[in-house]
């Protein structure tokens, strides 16, 4: 298994949608309650579990995860963290689920006891990590300047998320992320963390190929420092959510020249950096006024 070819010239209709499986009985347990009026309820909750990452043998990360999309989720941490490369040739990826392990085999020697070391916790949930040279890496990465975004997209794709098959409308307690193109959505995924979420958007991409430089991103969660630092790293130069923002968030995408969007619902969203890729038509055409 090595590195595909970036998907230019290929149209995203061609591409399969990926959602979450509600009905997967691996990823919720129907659990006994009272409700409000002190009546018996069974409720559904969502199921967390340990998912422990190796790198050509060497122990990286214990993550908290729902399970699904591990082979995912396990290369997109490892390109967010910058041990992953995107020359990298993965000669395989081994996932035990009854050990709870998912090892990635690389073609280049890897040795990461020096980074291990350097960690810093953010503020996502689940207690997100980032590694020291993230940043330095942050500094490098230059977006794609041509990508637009045009409003009336938004209320399209805002519509098109909510209808997708969801574990938030069965058990909540989840967050989601969404890779889109154009008004389309590619990919949606969803955990527990909403780190974990866009890593196993960015673990999909590299594993088929999807290039990054003209797509759009959407998360449930607020735009924090490190889901902003995560989408510079993933190079994709449009960051959008139905959450607020942090002036961190806000500062690093100036500096990295993303558009962000926050407060994303219905109608109304506030654009706090990069506006020069939105393009304000949304009452324009003949769907923007439905």
């Amino acid at each position: 298994m090595g590195t595909r070819h970036r998907d230019e010239g290929v149209t995203m209709a061609e591409r399969p949608l990926v959602v979450p499986n509600p009905n997967d009985p691996r990823l919720t347990r129907r659990l006994k309650g009272l409700d409000q009026d002190r009546q018996p309820v069974l409720s559904d909750v969502v199921v967390e579990r340990p998912l422990t990452l190796y790198l050509n043998g060497q122990e990286i990360v214990t993550m908290m995860t729902i399970g699904d999309y591990p082979e995912c989720l396990a290369v997109g941490y490892l390109l967010n963290q910058n041990m992953l490369l995107a020359g990298d040739r993965i000669s395989g990826i081994d996932y035990d689920e009854e050990v709870e392990t998912v090892v990635v085999r690389t073609e280049r020697v890897t040795n990461y006891e020096q980074k291990l070391s350097r960690k810093v916790l953010t503020s996502g949930c689940a207690q997100g990590t980032l590694f020291g040279d993230v940043l330095e890496k942050f500094r490098e990465v230059k977006l794609d300047r041509t990508a637009v975004l045009h409003t009336r997209w938004l209320k399209t794709l805002l519509r098109e998320i909510g209808t997708l098959p969801s574990l938030y409308l069965v058990a909540g307690a989840i967050h989601g992320c969404a890779l889109c193109a154009g008004d389309a959505v590619i990919l949606y995924m969803e955990d527990v963390g909403r780190h974990n979420a866009v890593d196993k958007i960015a673990g999909y991409m590299f594993l088929n190929g999807i290039a990054p430089h003209d797509k759009i991103f959407y998360t449930t969660g607020r735009l924090t420092s490190e889901m902003v630092i995560k989408t510079v790293q993933m190079q994709i130069p449009i960051l959008i959510s139905r959450s607020g923002v942090t002036a961190w968030g806000v500062e690093l995408a100036e500096r990295a020249g993303l558009t962000l969007i926050g407060r994303a619902r219905g109608r109304r969203f506030l654009v706090l950096a990069g506006s020069e890729r939105v393009i304000f038509d949304a009452d324009a055409g003949e769907d923007a006024g439905a």
